[in-house]
């Protein structure tokens, strides 16, 4: 079963109308396109893909039916639309399986900033565990399609199966060092370090994914990173243009190519 959510919907509707659908990070695309490749993965669990980076990964035969069982529904998110909103009861964890996906949260005085960044095989969601509400807003950065897993009916899968329950704690363990990095990145890097640790994050993520690690297409806008790492737009901007300028990567529009890690290594440290 598959349904979707179109921007005019979700612009339209409360956040309850979206209830069942209620949303860490990037935003990119590799030049082997991500969203092409999850997109032409099979829609069980058996023969997907990003099986070995999501909640299959290490399962049997038959423990992967069963898991089956509970990720049919499919929910389509076009570019711009929100799968959950702040607030949201926490319902389902959601799999990405094509797409990208940034997460915004406000302060009290309304400020915006984006906490998050989502690729295919993440799991989406596991930040509301605690209060059984989303704290942020999930917004699509693409035309995007995650797996429904309806989060009561796994915690009682992951009892009876041992791997399940140690790659769901595997999950968790990432989501949380990707949220101590972003803390360092914040806390004790200077602007240029912040951009390097930031594009050779997502290399390293596309790398497990089986992509191309030194060539990308930035799906987040430089004013939606700039955001995420604490910096302006006009650092941003001016930070990438020095990188590029002494031969450390090239980047044209959203595209960039890392034309020298070690030296890009070498500036972040010890990160």
């Amino acid at each position: 079963m598959t349904m979707t959510i179109t921007r005019a919907e979700v612009t339209r509707a409360p956040c309850a109308s979206t209830h069942a659908a209620v949303c860490e990070a990037v935003l990119v695309k590799m030049s082997v396109a991500p969203t092409s490749r999850a997109a032409a993965c099979p829609a069980s669990c058996s023969g997907c893909c990003l099986k070995e980076v999501c909640l299959p990964g290490g399962l049997d035969s038959s423990e992967l039916g069963e898991l089956e069982d509970l990720t049919r529904v499919k929910r389509r998110v076009a570019k711009g639309a929100a799968l959950y909103r702040s607030g949201d009861a926490f319902v389902s964890l959601y799999a990405l399986r094509s797409g990208s996906f940034k997460c915004v949260g406000s302060s009290r005085a309304g400020e915006e900033k984006v906490t998050g960044m989502h690729l295919p095989g993440d799991i989406m969601g596991l930040d509301a565990i605690n209060t059984l509400k989303h704290g942020y807003d999930a917004f699509a950065l693409e035309d995007s399609e995650v797996c429904v897993i309806p989060f009561s009916r796994l915690a009682h899968l992951a009892q009876r199966m041992p791997r399940l329950q140690a790659q769901l704690l595997r999950i968790l363990s990432g989501d949380i060092s990707r949220d101590r990095g972003l803390m360092l990145l914040l806390g004790a890097m200077d602007a240029e370090q912040r951009i390097a640790a930031f594009v050779l994050s997502l290399s390293r993520r596309y790398q497990r994914l089986g992509y191309a690690a030194a060539k990308f297409s930035l799906r987040m806008t430089r004013e939606d990173i700039g955001s995420y790492l604490g910096l302006t737009l006009e650092t941003v901007s001016r930070v990438f243009s020095r990188l590029q300028r002494d031969g450390l990567l090239c980047a044209r529009q959203k595209d960039v190519e890392l034309r020298n890690v070690p030296a890009l290594q070498e500036k972040v440290g010890h990160w």
